[in-house]
């Protein structure tokens, strides 16, 4: 699952790189409103006549991808860093196979690790039924629920949680690199 969704993201980084160069703060607005100039982009790279990539930036997921990630300031990730460190060297791994398939594990690795930042706690797996289980007849009907426990669970946890020191998770906001400038090839 990693693999493929760095795989993914290698994809969006290619085909996206260098779209921080062509947006645009309007700030005429009470909220400014980021622009993304799309003919500026497809120009820059000679793929104005691109049919499939013109679709993408015309669609309503670039759109939100956009708004998401236009702001100058706001929390980077692993796909703000491929484009605009590694760009160069995805390109390069293009026709080196193994060296891609490593670098494809690394981002799989890297995505695994910002989804378990405590790889050493462990789940605990859910046994299998036994053979025949379903077979008993002795089944105990599933119990009430106890809506003044419940009510209770909920207003401890809400207690916990407001007394917890804030989440460790690396969310600290920063400026955005920009990457390398809008090459000639996709």
């Amino acid at each position: 699952d990693k693999e493929v969704r760095a795989i993914f993201l290698r994809l969006f980084a290619q085909l996206f790189q260098g779209y921080r160069s062509c947006l645009q703060l309007i700030r005429i607005h009470a909220e400014p409103v980021i622009h993304f100039h799309k003919a500026a982009f497809l120009g820059q790279r000679g793929l104005i006549e691109n049919d499939f990539l013109t679709k993408v930036l015309n669609g309503m997921a670039f759109a939100g991808f956009v708004s998401e990630r236009g702001p100058p300031f706001r929390t980077c990730d692993l796909f703000d860093e491929l484009v605009a460190f590694e760009v160069e060297r995805i390109k390069a791994e293009e026709g080196n196979p193994p060296k891609m398939i490593k670098h494809v594990r690394e981002l799989a690795e890297q995505l695994f690790k910002n989804e378990n930042p405590n790889p050493h706690i462990a789940f605990q797996k859910v046994p299998r039924p036994t053979e025949g289980s379903h077979l008993r007849v002795h089944i105990l009907p599933f119990p009430r629920i106890n809506e003044g426990r419940v009510q209770e669970l909920l207003q401890e946890g809400l207690a916990r949680s407001q007394g917890a020191p804030p989440a460790t998770r690396g969310d600290k906001k920063c400026v955005v690199p920009a990457g390398p400038p809008v090459g000639m090839s996709i």
